[in-house]
């Protein structure tokens, strides 16, 4: 067992194991967070109706939900191992180093939107401090550049004491933050009933003004692509693949007791990415009514208007718990690739790189492009986790192919990984069609489930395999 108990290159004993109460709280909590005020006006941005926002989101939530409960608890609840160590004993110790470079690089710049988002908070509460805007890519002076480094700090010290601390921090927090998401929803519902003049006596009069006034389906912003159902859906299910597809939450449900515990992200998608979302979505429809040129995207500045300083607060608050997790799981992915450091130290020094990329707006004014190419390059190792555990054995294949042949680079995952994204971001490229991304995952995963299996039969061919 490791010094901080958090069993990094070992399986979960029975004695660590949580209860289902340990996960519902974290769920909602991290989902429910300041990056639901970025990306909800989004879709006003893009000019989505409210039939495709509403519907899509109920079904894209809903197979994100069962990604989770079917393809990641399952083997997590077996194995019961982080998603790093099963895959340096499957892709070898070269070839999962740059797996989790690559993992730990882009959950720190996930992160760090997270924390960008928490600043924009203190910058509607201190003077001084200028806020960024959808364009802005560099940090927008001194005082923004302290408010996001105090926040990050703050949120790096939390993640290092573990997924103990983690989970207690969200649970406290989460029944509080999703009162306020819904008191956001609701008054901005009231003052675009003052704005239009509208009367509501009816569910059918209340559709009509979300038809009209808030996601009117028209054209989007100048810059953006018109979406639909489609993406709505696909990014909905979509916007936590490396979690769930890619299999990155292994490292959480390997403290569940059962596989149905994941059942419990339903608190994150339906109250975060269904609720928060569309309640986002209204401010920002309100603000765009009110003033059709400002365009800006300050999620403090949303949470101001709606709720003041308890607004402020939680927009803060929800950016702690939604990094907290991002920044632990990224400490993992850099402590699996220097295992003698300690992974308090790892995840503290992880807590600050993304504190520096929360500096740069980019990452969080481009979050839905961002998190769907993340999502994509770390989705083909989960195809990789679920094709060794589920299917070699059943097609006469051995599991566990670096380990058992004493191999540091595994040829077939290594294919796998490589050739998916290539092919993926291909054709996105080729389509001249920045949001295809969206759909380019779900092929994806069957083709890096095709190259793995074809290159494993192969290579297993000729190895010496230990048993």
């Amino acid at each position: 067992m490791s010094a901080n108990g958090e069993f990094e290159r070992e399986p979960v004993p029975e004695s660590a194991l949580l209860g289902f109460k340990s996960f519902p709280g974290m769920y909602a909590g991290e989902h429910c967070a300041g990056t639901e005020l970025m990306i909800g006006p989004m879709f006003v941005t893009h000019g989505v109706s409210a039939a495709d926002l509403v519907l899509g989101l109920l079904v894209g939530n809903a197979l994100a939900v069962a990604s989770w409960m079917l393809l990641c608890a399952p083997i997590a609840v077996r194995a019961r191992l982080t998603l790093y160590y099963q895959l340096e004993k499957i892709c070898g110790r070269r070839l999962v180093t740059l797996y989790n470079l690559a993992n730990g690089v882009m959950f720190c710049f996930l992160a760090g939107a997270m924390i960008t988002v928490s600043a924009t908070a203190i910058g509607v509460m201190v003077p001084g401090i200028t806020m960024p805007t959808l364009d802005d890519v560099y940090p927008t002076g001194p005082a923004w550049i302290i408010a996001v480094l105090a926040v990050g700090v703050l949120i790096s010290f939390v993640a290092a004491y573990g997924y103990s601390a983690v989970s207690k921090f969200a649970n406290i927090a989460a029944p509080w933050m999703v009162l306020v998401f819904l008191a956001f929803g609701l008054i901005g519902l009231r003052e675009f009933l003052v704005a239009t003049g509208a009367d509501i006596h009816s569910l059918s009069d209340l559709w009509q003004l979300c038809e009209t006034s808030i996601w009117k389906g028209g054209a989007p912003l100048e810059g953006k692509p018109k979406f639909n159902f489609w993406h709505v859906m696909f990014f909905a299910w979509f916007c936590n693949m490396a979690m769930h597809i890619g299999m990155a939450d292994l490292s959480v449900f390997r403290f569940a007791r059962r596989s149905w515990y994941a059942v419990a992200t339903s608190a994150g998608m339906y109250v975060g990415h269904f609720m928060a979302w569309i309640a986002a979505s209204i401010l920002y429809a309100l603000q765009l009514h009110r003033d059709p040129a400002d365009t800006a995207v300050v999620p403090g500045t949303l949470a101001w208007t709606a709720c003041g300083y308890t607004g402020l607060i939680c927009v803060i608050i929800a950016g702690w718990t939604t990094a907290n997790p991002t920044i632990y799981r990224a400490g993992l992915a850099f402590q699996a690739i220097m295992p003698t450091v300690s992974r308090y130290k790892v995840t503290i020094a992880t807590g600050l790189l993304a504190t520096v990329a929360g500096m740069f707006p980019w990452f969080a004014m481009q979050l839905l492009g961002f998190v769907a190419l993340y999502g994509l390059v770390l989705m083909p190792m989960g195809a990789v986790i679920f094709s060794d555990f589920w299917l070699m054995p059943k097609l006469g294949m051995v599991q566990e192919f670096a380990r058992r042949a004493g191999r540091d680079f595994n040829i077939a995952a290594g294919a796998a990984w490589i050739l998916t994204i290539l092919v993926c971001v291909g054709v996105v490229k080729w389509s001249g069609r920045d949001d295809y991304i969206f759909f380019a995952s779900l092929p994806g995963w069957f083709l890096a489930t095709a190259i793995y299996l074809s290159v494993s039969k192969w290579q297993q061919r000729s190895a010496s395999l230990a048993k």
